[in-house]
C-alpha cells in the first residue's frame, strides 16, 4: 500500500500541502510533454506570423502563403496562440495541483485537463489537414520566389506532431484520473472520519 501511495504522489495525487520541488516537477512526463506542446505552438504561430504572408513581385499587398487563403493563416496563428496560453495555464495548474487538498477539486482539475488535451489534439488534426491541403493546392505563380516555404512546411510539420503530443497528454491525464479516483476510495476506506460531538 505504501508503494501505491508513493506512486500517487509522483503524479500529484499524494499528500496535499507538500513543498514544491522544481526538479521532480520538470522530470514528470506530463510536464515534459506540456512544455513540448508549448514549444510547438510557438513554432507554429511564429512561422506564420513572421513568414506566412507573401506577394508577387508586381504586387504590394501580401497574402497568406497557403493558397492565398486568409483563413488558413488565421487558423494557424489563432490556434497556436491559444494553445500557447492553454499550456501556460495548465503548467500553472500542475504547479498548484499538489496544494489542492480536496480530492473532488483534484478530480475536476484532471477532468478539465483531459477535455482540453483531447480538444487540442482534435484541433491540430483539423489544422494539419487544412494547412496541408491549402499548401498542396497553392499556385506556384502566387509565390514564384518560394518565399516562406520552409516556414509553411514547418507549421504543417509541427501541427502534425502536436496531434500526438496532445494525444499523449490526454492518455497521461486518463492515468492520472485513475490515481485520483483511487485516492478518493482510499480515503473513504482507511482515513478515519471525524466523529460528531456528543449531545
Amino acid at each position: 500500500m505504501e508503494g501505491v501511495m508513493q506512486g500517487m504522489q509522483a503524479y500529484g495525487a499524494g499528500k496535499a500541502g507538500g513543498a514544491f520541488d522544481p526538479l521532480t516537477f520538470f522530470q514528470q512526463p506530463q510536464t515534459i510533454l506540456r512544455l513540448v506542446c508549448w514549444l510547438f505552438s510557438i513554432v507554429i504561430f511564429g512561422c506564420i506570423a513572421n513568414e506566412g504572408y507573401v506577394n508577387r513581385p508586381d504586387e504590394i499587398e501580401e497574402f497568406c502563403i497557403f493558397n492565398r487563403n486568409q483563413n488558413a493563416c488565421n487558423y494557424a496563428v489563432g490556434m497556436g496562440t491559444l494553445a500557447f496560453l492553454s499550456c501556460a495555464a495548465f503548467l500553472a495548474l500542475d504547479v498548484y495541483f499538489p496544494q489542492i487538498s480536496s480530492v473532488k477539486d483534484r478530480k475536476k482539475a484532471v477532468l478539465a485537463d483531459i477535455g482540453v488535451s483531447a480538444f487540442w489534439s482534435f484541433v491540430w488534426f483539423v489544422g494539419f489537414c487544412f494547412l496541408a491541403n491549402q499548401w498542396q493546392v497553392a499556385k506556384e505563380e502566387d509565390n514564384p520566389l518560394r518565399e516562406g516555404a520552409d516556414a509553411a512546411r514547418a507549421a504543417i510539420t509541427f501541427a502534425f506532431f502536436s496531434i500526438f503530443t496532445w494525444g499523449a497528454l490526454t492518455l497521461l491525464s486518463l492515468e492520472r484520473i485513475k490515481r485520483v479516483s483511487f485516492e478518493e476510495e482510499y480515503n473513504k476506506l482507511f482515513v478515519p472520519q471525524p466523529t460528531p460531538p456528543l449531545a
